[in-house]
């Protein structure tokens, strides 16, 4: 028993003991600054710079942006912006299939270049189709004398003159002579009808524009999607009357007779129809004379 108190002692003893810790000038030896000190003053000290800075740190990591340099972590701010940029890199590359497609079927409409006459327009872009939701469908006063007043130009209505839905009749586009017919064999899926330069090209049916542009080989096109899967395409026109995206209606001008493109032979409208990706012939369609 005595031993152990003569060692806790001891031990005691060596902790209080003081110790002096003195600065000197190195050249003259002067004292500058000196210190009593302990082993306990020193292992209290030390103790306490350690927690002060243990704190200091999980501060600077809680509530300042230096967090976001550690390996691994990553704040709740970054996570929902990883998860929005994936969201819409998913978006952009859908989208981007949509108009790869988009582009290709125009291309294969715009060449006539097709295997086994098929070519799918499912991939059409929808973007330029009508809302049923956003129209407003209500009944309005002067409707009764709209019906009357348009009741003659009905009947150039693809959907109101479709008696047979397997035999449709549609607005011709334009009237003038025939020079080339539809002939699949020899790959020309369109009538060439012969006009007078600036003659107005109307449109045959109710429809959207999804093309509009020049060409080099069929010059200015224009290709309006139909309902029912029907497109109309005419090609080397001298001007276009309305944009991709435009609505239009049956018998209203969208081109004018022109002489342009590589592949022209003199003025007159170059015109195609497809039924669901399907070259047809127009002359089982339309009336040209």
């Amino acid at each position: 028993m005595a031993k152990k108190t003569k060692k806790r002692k001891e031990i005691r003893r060596k902790l209080l003991h003081k110790y002096r810790l003195v600065i000197l000038n190195e050249s003259t030896f002067e004292e500058k600054v000196s210190f009593k000190l302990s082993r306990l003053n020193v292992f209290v000290t030390g103790s306490l710079f350690m927690i002060g800075l243990i704190g200091l740190t999980i501060l600077l990591i809680a509530f300042t942006p230096l967090r976001e340099y550690i390996p691994g972590y990553s704040s709740t701010r970054l996570k929902k912006q990883a998860t929005d940029l994936t969201y819409k890199t998913d978006s952009l590359v859908q989208t981007l299939s949509y108009t790869n497609r988009y582009l290709e079927n125009i291309r294969l409409v715009l060449t006539g270049d097709i295997e086994n006459n098929q070519v799918n327009r499912d991939s059409l872009f929808e973007q330029f189709k009508l809302d049923p939701t956003s129209l407003d469908l209500s009944p309005i006063k002067q409707d009764s004398l709209l019906r009357a007043e348009v009741a003659l130009e009905d009947k150039y209505n693809l959907f109101e003159r479709n008696v047979d839905k397997e035999n449709p009749l549609l607005f011709p586009p334009l009237t003038g002579t025939l020079t080339m017919t539809f002939d699949l064999e020899q790959k020309h899926y369109a009538v060439d009808v012969v006009a007078p330069m600036e003659t107005p090209v109307k449109a045959v049916a109710n429809g959207t524009v999804i093309f509009a542009e020049w060409t080099a080989d069929t010059g200015y096109v224009i290709i309006l999607e139909h309902e029912g899967g029907f497109l109309s395409v005419y090609k080397h026109n001298g001007s276009l009357a309305k944009q991709q995206g435009a609505i239009v209606r049956a018998g209203e001008v969208i081109a004018s007779v022109g002489n342009t493109g590589e592949f022209t032979t003199g003025p007159h409208l170059h015109f195609e129809l497809w039924d669901n990706g399907n070259p047809v012939n127009p002359l089982d369609f339309i009336d040209f004379n």
